[in-house]
C-alpha cells in the first residue's frame, strides 16, 4: 500500500483526524454546513491513496479514470466549532462493477455530529461508466463492512 499523508485503517474503517481552521467557520465560529461535505471528501480520497489509487495519476493513466459523487445523503446532527478536532470513520459498505457505497461518520468526541452515505461512480474522463480496476477492487472487498 502506499503511504497515506494522515488517517489509518482501524479494523474495517478508515479513520481521518481532521482540525477545523478558521476558514472553515462563518462569524460566528461554527463550520459552514458545505465543508462537511469537504471534509467527507478528503477522508474518501485519503483512504482511496491508501489502497494505492492516486486521483491524479488514475486521470493520467491510459484509462483515464476518476472517481465521481452520484448520490449523497447528509444527516446534520450537530456542529462543529473552531478548533475542534474531528475524526472522519469512513467504511465502504458495498462494491460493484462500476460503483462503491460509503458510510461516512464525522465524530466529535467519540460522538456522530454528521453521518453520510455516499455512492461513488467510477467513470472515464469523457464521462462514460468505467468498471473499478480489477487491482483497487480486490484491495478494498476485505475491507467492506456489510451495514
Amino acid at each position: 500500500m502506499t503511504e497515506t499523508y494522515s488517517g489509518l485503517m482501524k479494523e474495517k474503517t478508515f479513520v481521518f483526524p481532521l482540525r477545523v481552521y478558521y476558514s472553515d467557520t462563518d462569524a460566528g465560529g461554527v463550520v459552514y454546513y458545505a465543508n462537511y461535505l469537504t471534509f467527507a471528501e478528503k477522508a474518501r480520497t485519503e483512504m482511496i491513496r491508501l489502497f494505492g489509487w492516486e486521483h491524479r495519476t488514475a486521470m493520467e493513466s491510459a484509462e483515464k479514470q476518476a472517481f465521481v459523487v452520484r448520490h449523497c445523503e447528509i444527516d446534520y446532527r450537530r456542529s462543529a466549532k473552531l478548533d475542534d478536532l474531528l475524526e472522519i470513520h469512513t467504511m465502504v459498505t458495498k462494491i460493484k462493477g462500476a460503483s462503491m457505497n460509503m458510510e461516512q461518520r464525522i465524530q466529535l468526541d467519540g460522538k456522530d455530529i454528521v453521518v453520510l452515505s455516499v455512492k461513488l461512480a467510477c467513470i472515464t474522463m469523457d464521462g462514460k461508466p468505467a468498471r473499478i480496476p480489477v487491482v483497487l477492487r480486490d484491495k478494498l472487498l476485505p475491507y467492506v463492512k456489510c451495514k
